[in-house]
């Protein structure tokens, strides 16, 4: 009753920002229709209402989902930022005040992880990650903006409960048993959330976001809405030090901007998503993380951030994490449409009378018209914990450095109106701690081969007044 409690809430705010819009603010609206669409912007073959820093008229598209004064392009996961320069891939729709947009992944995939046999904890699978997102928005007054955002994944429905293959990947549990060497399914709901922000001056904002489920300022950008790594069907092995709050059931971020900097804090909840990836976890808002965001230039992303972490591991309720991160987003356009985009992450998970955990990634993408060349490293220390290895000739709190370089490509093969398949390959290659050889094998690699279903890419030109 809770749930469906908090569902109707939602909806019924949804409804009264939409009749007060209208109600109150259509002739103000249309008063300042003319003046902005004085600017311009070419997207897609439409003119788009610009100021130098992208400020968009709602008639004709998205400004930030957090600021009237920001572009749409550094939209970026949760409340997090991309650089200005930051490619976008989606579909944008009109609807009397209210601007929409529809983007999403696909990849219909044959993974074979350890297709060597080195080892005993590979496996290979016919699956297809996949995550789709909607979210729309709409000007309240003249300084005002209410944004919703949904998210939805059918990993479940089509890779089953334990998820798909992926070595020394480790996080969350399935009928009891702690998910290793896979990577888990991402719940249905993957984000339901709702956010109001309101310009203080063209340099200042503030804003507020619920999530059930949302994402807490906690972290970098998501992987799956990160321009380097969209290319990329896989989940990084250091997701769990990074980014794996984006799906949290329960999270309240308040935040505030001034000109290139933001900082904003949530509280949330800590505990990972169960197994059952279909209802919704109880939330209870027992954990907090504080972000700090610097946007330089158009070019880059940088963050700082620190969290609390209660409890997030279903089978080790007694363990709590202070999770530490630091990133550097870039993005820049290149030759014949294409983008060059790079990220750099660290992260380190502490638990209390243990060692801290640290996690390093690298990866970049490369596209010029129909292809898209891609790249990731990483560098994580899994715990004797993390690999499920208690009861093994293991020390207890042994940690294990793994590394898994991967590369690979992406072809447009098909092209209908805005949507792309893509075809591709991508090979990984793992090198561990030597003591994990009698399991893994030494230097075990991976290969996989797709197909990729995704939206075209938004054509922008910006003009400064």
């Amino acid at each position: 009753m809770k749930k469906l409690f908090f569902l109707i809430i939602i909806n019924c705010l949804l409804v009264y920002v939409a009749r007060a819009q209208h109600e109150h603010h259509m002739m103000h609206d249309t008063a300042n229709t003319e003046k902005k669409m004085s600017d311009s912007m070419q997207m897609d073959g439409m003119n788009m209402g610009s100021e130098s820093n992208m400020n968009m008229s709602h008639h004709n598209s998205m400004s930030h989902v957090y600021s009237l004064n920001l572009p749409m392009n550094r939209n970026g996961s949760g409340t997090a930022w991309l650089p200005d320069a930051s490619p976008m891939y989606g579909y944008m729709f009109h609807a009397s005040k209210w601007m929409y947009m529809l983007h999403g992944n696909l990849f219909l995939r044959y993974n074979n992880q350890d297709f060597t046999n080195k080892g005993s904890r590979g496996d290979k699978k016919f699956d297809a990650p996949d995550w789709v997102m909607f979210m729309g928005q709409r000007q309240v007054g003249k300084n005002g903006l209410f944004h919703f955002s949904t998210m939805f994944s059918l990993d479940a429905a089509i890779g089953g409960g334990a998820g798909y293959p992926l070595l020394f990947q480790s996080g969350e549990a399935y009928k009891g048993k702690a998910i290793v060497d896979r990577q888990h399914p991402h719940d249905l709901f993957s984000e339901l959330s709702v956010s109001y922000s309101h310009a203080l001056s063209k340099k200042a904002d503030v804003f507020a976001y619920i999530g059930y489920p949302g994402e807490p300022a906690l972290g970098p950008v998501a992987f799956m809405h990160r321009p380097s790594a969209l290319d990329n069907p896989d989940a990084p092995i250091s997701h769990h030090w990074v980014d794996a709050t984006h799906i949290t059931f329960g999270v309240a971020t308040l935040g505030v901007r001034y000109g290139d900097f933001k900082i904003e804090g949530s509280s949330f909840t800590g505990r990972e998503p169960d197994e059952n990836r279909y209802s919704f976890d109880k939330p209870l808002f027992n954990s907090w993380s504080g972000r700090l965001s610097y946007n330089p230039s158009q070019n880059w992303a940088l963050q700082v951030s620190h969290g609390f972490i209660k409890s997030p591991e279903l089978l080790h309720p007694s363990e709590d994490i202070h999770r530490t991160t630091a990133s550097a987003i870039y993005s820049t356009p290149i030759a014949d449409n294409g983008t060059f985009n790079a990220t750099a992450i660290w992260g380190l998970n502490k638990i209390k009378d243990h060692e801290g955990e640290n996690a390093f990634l690298l990866e970049g993408s490369w596209r010029r018209s129909k292809l898209a060349l891609y790249t990731r490293y990483e560098f994580t220390q899994k715990s004797t914990e993390e690999l499920s290895l208690e009861g093994r000739e293991f020390e207890h709190d042994a940690v294990f450095p793994v590394n898994a370089f991967t590369v690979g490509f992406n072809y447009d093969v098909l092209h209908f109106k805005q949507t792309r398949v893509a075809a591709g390959s991508q090979y990984t290659l793992y090198h561990a701690d030597e003591r994990l050889n009698s399991l893994y094998g030494k230097n075990p690699m991976a290969f996989e081969v797709f197909l990729r279903v995704y939206p075209s890419m938004m054509k922008m030109k910006m003009k400064k007044n």
